[in-house]
């Protein structure tokens, strides 16, 4: 018995949900401009029982109509997530259904907490019922380069970091890889550097993050390695793209360096196995797959295998601030993610008033399930 038994699906429903964030976000290293927030899919899943569950997902549940009538435990064991391969596009709506009839926060049934019968993979830890989880901001991107007609300069980014800090972040992500492709390579380097010495000075006790976007060579990361040595960076994001010549030249730097810096990759369209490969190298210390693309469920069989290699996961959320969240709660439910992606702003037709961030960290809320509510949502 999974405990989910009594239950049926009735209806599955599409949801359009609009993020928007705190401030128009600009350019990274490949991408030009991200505006100020994207739309989304979302489902709802209702049971004969007055349940529903609801969450954003990337992907599209096949033939939903053919899980209508079904029974709940039938679509998603709580010890594993969702075991019926065409629900998978449900996978945060079945999650947060799943732990609302068990009468849990998710974190709890993520950790075990909701389990009937042994997990059939490890069960993460069991954690306080309203835990903090770390939480930096994902936000800084290249605001000194806009607008174009007039660019802002470095003041615009330290007005950023003072925005997030004023919000309740204590760590940033700085974007890097200004000279990939809208400066001239040297000159872009420099500024990614007088941006990190500048962000550091404002922010001396901050945790410091660094995003390339595959925007830099492995000699420019060995490079940029040297030149911030005495910056206390707490990890360096996707430098280049995964190969492990390049990796395996900068963990030798690394360690000539004493450099604690992690290395943080796989969010990018990952070879996951590939990426084990590299992790159980020694080579990337954190692992950043897509907390929606991936999944929810593929992350609770992933977890496991992160801590036996003994490296760390960061459930890659950038996009949408519910997709933090979600993030927030694996995290809470696991030893191994030390921090989550903040994604500043909001999601028009939804609470989200139990989760609060405070002094860089976000409280979760003590509620059943995802602990968010729809107050309006637009059909898809």
């Amino acid at each position: 018995m999974s405990g989910l038994a009594g239950h049926r699906v009735t209806a599955i429903e599409p949801l359009t949900l609009r993020s928007r964030y705190t401030r128009s976000i600009g350019r990274n290293a490949r991408l030009g401009a991200h505006g100020d927030g994207p739309e989304a899919r979302g489902w709802l899943v209702r049971t004969d029982t007055g349940l529903v569950g609801w969450g954003m997902d990337e992907r599209a549940p096949s033939e939903p109509s053919s899980l209508v009538g079904r029974p709940l435990e039938e679509l998603i064991d709580p010890a594993t997530g969702v075991v019926e391969p065409a629900a998978l596009g449900l996978d945060v709506a079945l999650h947060d259904l799943a732990a609302r009839a068990l009468e849990l926060p998710l974190h709890v049934l993520l950790s075990g907490g909701g389990s009937a019968v042994a997990p059939t993979v490890p069960a993460v830890p069991a954690v306080p019922a309203a835990p903090a989880v770390p939480c930096y901001s994902g936000a800084i991107y290249f605001d000194d380069l806009d607008p174009d007609g007039a660019p802002r300069g470095l003041d615009a980014v330290l007005e950023s970091c003072a925005a997030d800090h004023a919000a309740g972040h204590r760590a940033f992500k700085l974007k890097l890889g200004r000279g990939n492709r809208w400066m001239e390579a040297e000159a872009g380097y420099a500024r990614d550097l007088e941006v990190v010495r500048a962000v550091r000075a404002a922010h001396p006790s901050a945790h410091l993050l660094v995003d390339m976007n595959d925007g830099y060579s492995v000699e420019r990361t060995l490079r940029f390695l040297e030149d911030t040595a005495e910056l206390d960076l707490f990890w360096i994001e996707e430098p280049f793209a995964e190969e492990r010549s390049g990796l395996t030249r900068l963990r030798a730097r690394r360690r000539e360096l004493g450099a604690g810096v992690l290395v943080a990759d796989g969010e990018f369209d990952p070879d996951v196995e590939a990426v084990l490969d590299l992790a159980a190298a020694g080579l990337v210390d954190v692992l950043l797959m897509d907390v929606l693309s991936f999944g929810v469920t593929a992350w609770r069989a992933l977890l496991p295998r992160v801590r036996e290699l003994g490296v760390q996961a960061s459930p890659h959320a950038w996009g949408h601030p519910l997709k933090t969240l979600y993030a927030a709660q694996l995290a809470a439910a696991s030893d191994v993610v030390p921090v989550v992606e903040g994604v500043p702003g909001t999601t028009d037709g939804v609470d989200d008033s139990g989760y609060t961030l405070r002094d860089g960290a976000i409280r979760l809320p003590r509620a059943p399930g995802l602990g968010l509510e729809l107050t309006s949502a637009r059909p898809s």
